[in-house]
């Protein structure tokens, strides 16, 4: 089985003296100064392909590749990699997913936007990597954009670091450099210029090719300016499929007929049923798409560990009644979204080797 950001992130910290497990065998941290690059969409197959254009990325030793956990977006890897656990026992299982007891048909908490009337820290109540750091006394750091410090996604995935808001390359790295002036120290690094790039334009497009551009130059500058004895890692939190298909839910078909609620996204979709609807819901559904799309009832996705091998009983709640996982380049449409999904070019989230295969690249500074 390849390691994934809860490995990274358990091994990593438990460099550094937490208690975690280390999966990935790295044992004592070299100068105990740790830094994880993060770089948003950014595969493997994509970085094989286009990486070798920027030197900077073979600098770095590449370790064995790494695998995004289900499904391949941000909210759930991100989360994996703050806690160090995996998606069934977080509970962050998508883009979207219905509010357990908020109604008929409830209603959708978007991880990236939130809610206020849900509390972060009791939706994701597991204790983060940052917070078993920090109490240690180890100076733990997030550097990202400005628009995400407080927001309610950082404060259930990522709580317990530091938080230095950076919108320019500049200011990343000179946050970086402070955050990791004292040992012990951590810094976690998250840019998403690349995954913005391709949802937008494709992956390869001349506008990803420029952010990737920009990625290189981040590494680049960290890795000339960093103090001496730092230990980076450079990864991602999953690929993604240029679109090559898309259906529209409801539309020339009758597939919302007893959908209450349409969660996930366009790669892997979270469905809530109508009372007493499943099995003539799930029938209908796999008669429609036959093996163009995978579908699992909550029974078929535990049993096949798609969350892990632990689902609490809120994830439990949380995920969709079933689930539908396009193969190819499909994508499955919410008819309630038709402009912002069709618009979009780079999609991710489900188990294609593309979405799911990430890197991981290291150096000891």
């Amino acid at each position: 089985m390849p390691f994934k950001l809860s490995d990274l992130s358990n091994s990593v910290f438990s460099s550094l003296g937490v208690k975690r497990e280390d999966p990935l065998g790295l044992g004592e941290s070299p100068h105990g100064r740790e830094c994880i690059v993060l770089i948003d969409g950014m595969g493997f197959q994509a970085l094989s392909e286009y990486g070798r254009e920027f030197p900077i990325f073979s600098r770095f030793t590449e370790r064995e590749r790494m695998a995004s956990h289900f499904p391949s977006t941000t909210v759930t890897n991100l989360s994996s990699l703050g806690t160090g656990e995996l998606p069934g026992v977080h509970g962050m299982l998508g883009y979207t997913v219905r509010v357990p007891h908020s109604g008929s048909p409830g209603r959708l908490l978007n991880a990236l936007k939130w809610d206020e009337r849900v509390d972060p820290v009791i939706w994701q109540s597991s204790t983060t990597n940052f917070e078993r750091a920090r109490e240690l006394g180890i100076n733990v750091a997030q550097i990202a954009a400005r628009r995400y410090e407080g927001s309610g996604f950082t404060r259930a995935a990522l709580r317990g670091a530091n938080y230095v808001g950076a919108n320019q390359i500049s200011e990343m790295v000179d946050g970086t450099i402070k955050a990791l002036s004292k040992t012990p120290s951590f810094a976690y690094v998250y840019l998403n210029n690349l995954d913005h790039a391709g949802h937008e334009y494709g992956v390869g497009s001349e506008k990803w090719m420029t952010a990737l551009s920009i990625v290189a130059d981040l590494l680049t500058k960290l890795s000339q300016r960093l103090p001496a004895g730092t230990r980076m890692w450079i990864t991602a939190d999953h690929g993604m499929v240029n679109v090559g298909e898309s259906i529209i839910l409801g539309v020339e078909n009758d597939l919302m007929e007893n959908i209450s609620l349409l969660g996930g996204e366009p790669r892997a979709r979270h469905l809530y049923v109508k009372e007493d609807a499943l099995a003539e819901t799930l029938a209908q559904w796999r008669e429609y798409f036959g093996d163009r799309v995978l579908i699992l009832d909550k029974d078929q996705i535990k049993a096949r560990e798609l969350f892990g091998s632990e689902v609490s009983p809120e994830s439990h709640d949380r995920m969709g009644d079933f689930m539908a996982i396009p193969r190819d380049d499909l994508i499955l449409i919410d008819p309630l979204r038709i402009p912002q999904e069709s618009s979009m070019v780079g999609h991710h989230g489900g188990l294609s080797e593309i979405e799911v295969d990430i890197p991981l690249l290291s150096t000891v500074l």
